[in-house]
């Protein structure tokens, strides 16, 4: 998936119409528990909490523009992309239908609802609500917003284009990056940006070994299901992958690994104790990939992003009392 230089610049507008750019750092002892130099991008600085923040804003911008005479939309998400969703249609003057799984985040529950949000219960993983989504859209006469986009991955990309800029100023472009894969927009994001940055960096994918469906995909070379058992990683607890996300990863990752619950945890408490940043199961999940990893790359420059921090305080505490 390729964007125009134009087209980058416009998401870059768009984006910074509503947010600034989010910070990238290199936490000393994060580098130092790792023996590299680490560079850390902190998506969980938006006013979503996450990364989805940014492509909510660009879709809808492109949905108000292309298609005026919308006024209701509906979504599927585990949380991140239907705050993003909720953030960008109150901006727009849009009705915000949202879908979750029973059993969903209830901290992230409560934040869409606070954005104006109709939130409905349905189904027992993403894909169950994704579906369901599908036919209220249907049925109800709403546009349908996927979870996976050409416009979404356009919004992303930006955070990419802003963390491989920053550091090719500094001169220090990482070897390596890793990226959560979710339903693949960041993955697919990340890609896109390192095209239209021009740098050479190498992209693993990071998927939960509770919801193995991306890697099991990308061995088969075509969408294979596999369930979906995280319980600490929601935003990469997905069953069913999506065709054009994968054709993405098949064609631009250097590899995919798996990193357990129990790693992430350990990701969650490092972040936490060297960096005081809040990480959610999937935000932690590149770190804990960089660490299964981190004898690959020893003394080399490696780059992480911190996707989100929208973990429920029971959730974390649990994570901390691990430690």
């Amino acid at each position: 998936m390729r964007f125009t230089p134009d087209e980058m610049a416009g998401a870059q507008r768009t984006i910074y119409a509503a947010m600034p750019p989010t910070p990238q750092y290199a936490w000393p002892l994060l580098g130092q528990r790792l023996g590299c130099r680490l560079w850390t991008k902190h998506e969980n600085h938006t006013p979503a909490g996450a990364f989805k923040m940014r492509g909510g804003l660009v879709y809808l911008a492109a949905l108000r523009r292309e298609q005026p005479q919308v006024q209701r939309v509906i979504s599927a998400t585990r949380g991140n992309h239907g705050q993003s969703i909720g953030i960008a249609a109150a901006r727009h003057g849009l009705q915000a239908t949202i879908v979750v799984p029973h059993g969903n985040s209830v901290e992230k529950n409560a934040a869409m609802r606070a954005l104006g949000v109709q939130l409905i219960e349905h189904g027992e993983d993403f894909q169950a609500a994704a579906e369901h989504a599908r036919q209220l859209a249907a049925g109800e006469g709403m546009h349908m917003i996927a979870s996976f986009a050409r416009d979404l991955v356009l919004g992303v990309s930006t955070y990419w284009i802003e963390f491989f800029e920053h550091l090719k100023q500094a001169g220090e472009v990482p070897d390596v990056v890793y990226v959560p894969i979710g339903m693949g927009s960041g993955f697919a994001a990340a890609a896109a940006a390192r095209a239209h940055c021009g740098v050479g960096t190498r992209l693993v994918g990071v998927v939960s070994a509770h919801a193995t469906a991306y890697l099991d995909s990308w061995r088969a070379g075509r969408v294979v299901q596999s369930p979906a058992n995280t319980w600490l990683a929601d935003g990469m607890a997905c069953r069913s992958p999506d065709a054009e996300a994968l054709a993405i990863v098949q064609r631009e990752a250097e590899d995919v690994i798996a990193v357990t619950d129990a790693e992430v945890a350990w990701a969650m408490r490092a972040l936490y104790t060297d960096t005081h940043n809040l990480a959610e199961g999937a935000g932690a999940a590149a770190l804990a990939g960089a660490w299964q990893q981190r004898e690959r790359w020893k003394g080399r420059a490696v780059g992480i992003t911190v996707s989100g921090g929208n973990v429920d305080a029971p959730v974390f505490a649990k994570v901390l009392q691990g430690s």
